[in-house]
């Protein structure tokens, strides 16, 4: 079965494991294959994995709890102790199943054991789907800040199987749908019709053709700039915002998923990009299905202070990477502290009418 993508060396499935996992996993020769999950996907997503692949007993499995808060140096010594365990030599295999956190947490400690052993991405959620499981990204979050520790690994493969979608409540659908619409504003006119013609989608079958759009886009973006020098801070807008959202609220009683937080962030960079057409489709493409989550003035400066730790920042200003008003444009621009307070503002005025 041909892959319906290649990035790199890492080709890229979309369909049910049971043709493209078997297919491809009978030409490989690992001497041992260790499968990563957490609690949600171990009970629920781990059964459909193994009856698909044929992987039931030929495997080892180690867990991580769920949740942002497991992405953690803590959580990377559990897998590293479960790999050495398991006596995983250069030859062996990482399954990560599961959302981006797996993913990436798994891809990182795939990528530093014995300097780096396969790893491949089976993403359980519309987020990792469409974004954190393609493009070679791997990390853990440190002292408060996401993402700030990983390296770049492309996976030996990807398989995205909508089947996994059903098992997701609708907030993490919801979540994955930010990535959705960012794909479709910064490369795909096409993508951005279909979400312009209603709901989002139930079943699997239906999903199909939306991801294969907004993984275009990302195959694409990274293909161009794979280690993130230029095209690829594209796939940032919203996230410079929106992450220093999701970690300010993460310990909160009312914590943001990471697509929410994102959200919010596409709002204001829009805003702050002076493009008002590009702030109107956000607006229009999302409102629908982003409930409004009050950002308090007070946690201004804070939320100023964790972009600077943002890793597209090469000195001291803030740097936001906003499509421009062709697909595959980029615009970087340094707003001042006064206009990013002036876009939280802006969110909280617009979005709690």
């Amino acid at each position: 079965m041909s892959p319906d993508f290649t990035l790199q060396s890492a080709p890229i499935y979309l369909g049910t494991l049971a043709g493209a996992f078997r297919g491809w996993f009978d030409k490989q020769a690992y001497s041992t294959v260790l499968i990563l999950t957490d609690e949600n996907t171990h009970q629920h997503c781990l059964p459909y994995f193994l009856d698909q692949t044929g992987l039931q007993g030929k495997c080892i499995q180690a867990g991580i709890p769920s949740g942002e808060g497991a992405k953690n140096l803590r959580s990377a010594e559990q897998v590293w102790q479960a790999m050495q365990a398991a006596n995983l030599d250069r030859k062996a295999l990482v399954i990560n199943l599961g959302g981006g956190v797996i993913g990436d947490l798994g891809g990182f400690c795939a990528a530093t054991w014995k300097r780096g052993i396969n790893f491949v991405q089976i993403p359980t959620t519309l987020l990792a789907m469409t974004d954190a499981a393609i493009g070679g990204k791997t990390g853990i979050d440190f002292q408060g800040i996401k993402n700030i520790i990983g390296v770049f690994q492309q996976p030996a493969a990807v398989f995205v199987d909508p089947t996994f979608l059903q098992t997701l409540p609708e907030r993490e659908i919801r979540s994955g749908y930010a990535e959705v619409i960012k794909h479709a504003l910064i490369g795909s006119p096409e993508l951005k019709q279909q979400l312009q013609e209603g709901n989002a989608p139930k079943l699997p079958e239906d999903w199909t053709r939306i991801l294969r759009n907004s993984i275009a886009v990302k195959v694409r973006v990274v293909q161009e700039d794979p280690t993130e020098k230029g095209l690829r801070m594209l796939l940032n807008f919203g996230h410079s915002i929106g992450h220093a959202l999701e970690s300010l609220f993460l310990n909160s009683d009312a914590p943001l998923t990471h697509g929410e937080a994102v959200y919010i962030g596409m709002i204001c960079e829009a805003q702050l990009s002076g493009n008002q057409a590009l702030g109107q489709a956000v607006w229009s493409l999302g409102r629908t299905h982003f409930p409004y989550h009050n950002i308090p003035t007070t946690t201004f400066p804070e939320i100023r202070e964790r972009m600077l730790q943002d890793k597209k920042n090469s000195s001291s200003p803030v740097r936001l990477a906003v499509p421009d008003e062709m697909p595959f444009s980029l615009k970087v621009i340094e707003p001042t502290p006064q206009d990013i307070d002036r876009s939280l503002g802006l969110y909280n005025r617009l979005a709690g009418r």
